[in-house]
């Protein structure tokens, strides 16, 4: 390895990969190759011998993200053993730190991550329970609190709430029994993964100071979008030589509404002394008239760093402002724009349709559909959220945990199985009086016979299908066991049976899952990956328009942009 890879830089870029120790904050414009100094100063620090690359913890804003820092770095170094650094996003690291001091949370190594979806489920499931009406506690809202909770790294015996708050008085009482629940499943949710990690460092300071000790250099990437428990989790972490880079641009801030806190990047300086600061202000991806048209709207917000923002490009196409009476007009003149112009000369792929608010897709998809222009929706229904893969899924969880209530009461009945959901009330009533998992408590009244002879023999059956599976499991590869699964189940059966165009489709994607399952080593692996995914980390197969709202175009590129609904209160 040399060091030619500086040569590439310009001034800006090398002074703030040459700078090495003490707290660094680089204000990088839009478009001024963040990315490339990021990779560049990690290869740096491991050129220049100030660290080994595993000694150093590098934090991205997405996975889609963190894997193409991973490539650059694989590119810039010698990737073996100890020169491959600590690089994934907040949840990631924290998931494998978790994961190696569980015990320390209750929880065991191997727990199960959960989704959005399942997390309602539970809550649904606990207002149930606690005879509390659904209709008057909205579990999104309760959910909505507990995250929120979750943010500002508080764990329920740290929330305190005014008693004339109901609401949430509520969702505190529901939060605390939620996180029993969790432990008891051996389950922890997105945001748990960075509280508990937060309660450990806290708690014990030897397993603190281990990670202090190992990371000698902290860089993090879209620094302007860190939460308060997030910017914890990195105060924790960094030691007394206080080595940590930030890069982040104020003005590029668009997630407050999720709890990221600007003030973040704003008072860096006044957090760590001696603060460097570095801006890189040459823009490598905009025309002059865009750069000119950004940069005087943006001066208009009176919070920021000041930055000058300039290219060496060529002042480039105007911008085009276009009026009309509606969004249907706005999706026709789009269609006609890309029909007509823009697919002689452009990848579809390359040209993108940024919204406000996902309500507006709607009227371009319908035109889309009507004209025959493949498109694609950015953050929409995950393909790990569609209904058969989830019942796939939580199939192999139950396998793996057969604590895992959740996705033992999504396949219970799936397919039929004649256990009615009375049936399925009284293992969930066996379960609580008993502080079982649901698993256990169908087991437990089978041995009683507690259960209609028809209903007996459709649980026990199932359940000895989990256990029979989860037993070859020691021996079958994943992909093997699923197929096995969806065989023996009578799952694949069903959809057949139902010879509709929607059952063919979603046994195209079964198709998928166990295609996609190949790259994982094996099934821990696999179900620890996806639970990871997030609505940024998105399949791109084919070449489509992308439709997506401006939150979800965070850090990607296109060569044209529509803008539509650019008007006030929108």
């Amino acid at each position: 390895m040399n060091n030619n890879y500086l040569n590439s830089l310009n001034n800006q870029q090398k002074t703030a990969v040459n700078c090495f120790d003490g707290p660094l904050l680089i204000l990088a414009g839009a478009g001024s190759g963040k990315t490339k100094v990021l990779t560049t100063r990690v290869a740096n620090l491991i050129y220049n011998k100030k660290c080994f690359g595993q000694q150093i913890l590098c934090v991205t804003f997405t996975n889609k993200a963190a894997n193409e820092m991973r490539e650059r770095v694989n590119k810039l170094v010698n990737t073996k053993s100890n020169a491959i650094p600590w690089l994934g996003t907040f949840h990631s690291l924290s998931n494998k730190i978790l994961r190696k001091h569980a015990e320390a949370v209750n929880l065991k190594p191997n727990f199960t991550i959960l989704d959005t979806l399942d997390q309602l489920k539970l809550i649904r499931n606990i207002l149930e329970s606690e005879n509390i009406d659904i209709k008057q506690n909205s579990p999104k809202l309760i959910l909505y609190n507990i995250d929120r909770w979750k943010n500002l790294g508080l764990t329920p015996e740290e929330v305190t709430v005014n008693k004339s708050q109901i609401e949430k008085v509520m969702s505190l009482k529901i939060y605390k029994i939620y996180q029993q629940k969790l432990v008891v499943m051996n389950c922890a949710d997105f945001g748990d993964l960075i509280l508990h990690c937060v309660t450990i460092f806290k708690k014990y300071e030897n397993i603190k100071k281990l990670y202090q000790t190992n990371f000698k250099y902290i860089l993090v990437d879209e620094f302007q979008d860190t939460n308060y428990i997030q910017n914890l989790w990195l105060k924790l972490l960094i030691n007394d030589n206080q080595n940590i880079c930030v890069v982040g641009d104020d003005d590029q801030s668009i997630y407050s509404w999720r709890g990221a806190e600007i003030k973040n990047i704003l008072g860096f300086d006044k957090n760590f002394n001696n603060t460097k600061i570095i801006k890189l202000e040459q823009n490598y991806r905009s025309t002059k008239n865009i750069l000119s048209a950004a940069s005087s709207l943006i001066a208009n917000n009176g919070n920021r760093h000041p930055k000058k923002l300039w290219s060496e490009f060529d002042d480039g196409e105007k911008i085009q402002i276009q009026s009309f009476s509606d969004g249907l007009q706005e999706a026709i003149f789009v269609s006609d724009q890309i029909e007509k112009e823009l697919i002689k000369n452009y990848d579809l792929n390359n040209i993108s349709i940024l919204v406000r608010a996902a309500f507006q897709t709607r009227e371009f998809e319908e035109r889309f559909i009507r004209i025959g222009l493949p498109y694609r929706i950015i953050g929409g229904l995950k393909f790990y959220e569609r209904s058969e893969i989830k019942d796939a899924v939580s199939y192999l969880r139950l396998i793996k945990h057969t604590t895992d209530d959740l996705a033992f009461e999504r396949i219970i009945n799936q397919p039929k199985r004649s256990i009615g959901e009375s049936s399925v009330k009284k293992i969930h009533e066996m379960a609580r009086s008993k502080q079982i998992s649901l698993f256990d408590a169908s087991l437990q009244m089978i041995k009683e016979k507690l259960f209609k002879p028809k209903t007996e023999a459709s649980v026990n059956n199932f359940v000895s299908n989990i256990l029979t599976w989860k037993k070859i499991s020691k021996d079958l590869d994943h992909v093997t066991l699923l197929e096995r699964v969806l065989d023996e189940s009578g799952y694949t059966e069903m959809l057949i049976k139902e010879k509709s165009p929607e059952s063919e489709s979603r046994l195209e994607n079964l198709k998928e899952l166990r295609s996609s399952m190949k790259i994982y080593g094996n099934l821990d692996e696999f179900l620890e990956n996806i639970s990871l995914q997030t609505s940024l980390d998105e399949e791109w197969d084919g070449d489509k328009i992308n439709i997506m709202t401006v939150h979800a175009a965070k850090g990607l590129e296109f060569e044209v942009v529509f803008l539509p609904g650019l008007e006030e209160e929108l």
